[in-house]
């Protein structure tokens, strides 16, 4: 898909719920107020940065899919940012990252210490807001997507400048990282319009595909990206000692020399053989198998919305798997 078209899908996906976001995006300003004066700078910083929104845009298009009228959805789509926003903060101290979004990491500009104690406010700001909702099934999603989540931050660390980690064990730490988030998002769509529990399943698998398409295309583009479209330092996963897809491929398929080149700079974080890497990874096919294990994530989501009924909000849903495979930021 060109980027015209990919421009394209992005704007049918938003022009869907362009009034859903904007009240979103009200929920959110006036949630984010605290009387701490660093919280509401930290915060305000942090959103303003823009970012996709696709936590958000799940949570709105599968309650709109499924005919919601009311507007908790409105407060659900913020929540699930906040958890996000959260988790964004405590990666971003973890793997000393100084560049997000095209802008500096707020540990850079603010400290780590402020960074980790605003993401911890985000996360308890979330649960007072689900908790006013006053549903046990939305609470019990909610919080085990937060268990899960950190629990794959854990899997992750323990995995870092690991050159050994299998293709399973890595798949099993986006899903919970990543992909549970946008599980949850789905599901919470799905639930709050009164879907029965075989269709919150089916929303669940949606996000859940959703979301793994979406962080193997941000695997390829750390290798295969521009830094000022993705809005990070490209190479950053070399860097942090990371063994993403590509890496696991090529340490799988390489020639004895690219995987003995992987190993080194897997186990020593080190970026200075970026280039060599990015040849190696490029001419052995691995940014081509990362892309094709994305666009399989992507065609079971789709096939999970079969179902939903027709309309501009399940072809919003559509569009969306294009995007999560296509873009190139």
């Amino acid at each position: 898909m060109s980027s015209a078209a990919t421009q394209s899908a992005q704007n049918t996906i938003m022009q869907a719920i362009a009034a859903d976001m904007e009240a979103v995006n009200t929920v959110i300003r006036q949630r984010l107020h605290s009387e701490v004066a660093l919280v509401n700078q930290i915060a305000e910083y942090i959103i303003s940065a823009g970012g996709k929104r696709l936590r958000p845009v799940l949570v709105l298009l599968v309650a709109n899919a499924y005919g919601y009228k009311g507007v908790a959805h409105h407060e659900l789509a913020a929540v699930v940012e906040f958890i996000h926003t959260a988790t964004l903060l405590h990666d971003d101290v973890v793997d000393e990252s100084s560049l997000r979004r095209g802008r500096q990491t707020a540990n850079a500009l603010f400290g780590n210490a402020a960074s980790v104690l605003v993401g911890d406010f985000l996360y308890s700001r979330s649960f007072q807001m689900m908790v006013s909702l006053d549903n046990m099934r939305i609470m019990q999603i909610l919080s085990d997507a937060t268990n899960v989540i950190a629990e794959g931050e854990v899997l992750q660390l323990l995995n870092m400048h690991d050159p050994d980690v299998s293709q399973d064990a890595y798949l099993k730490v986006i899903r919970s990282k990543t992909a549970k988030l946008f599980e949850a998002a789905a599901e919470l769509g799905a639930l709050i319009a009164g879907a029965n529990d075989a269709q919150i399943a089916a929303a669940g698998e949606f996000g859940r595909s959703i979301g793994t398409a979406f962080q193997l295309i941000d695997d390829v583009l750390d290798y295969a990206g521009d830094a000022s479209e993705i809005g990070k330092n490209v190479g950053d996963d070399l860097r942090e000692g990371k063994p993403t897809l590509p890496l696991i491929y090529l340490m799988e398929y390489g020639t004895p020399e690219q995987r003995e080149l992987v190993r080194t700079c897997i186990e020593n974080g080190d970026e200075q053989h970026f280039d060599a890497i990015l040849s190696a990874i490029t001419s052995s096919g691995a940014l081509d198998y990362t892309r094709r294990e994305a666009e399989q994530q992507a065609a079971r989501a789709r096939a999970s919305i079969e179902d939903l009924p027709p309309g501009k909000f399940k072809d919003a849903l559509i569009q969306l798997c294009k995007f999560a495979v296509d873009r190139n930021h």
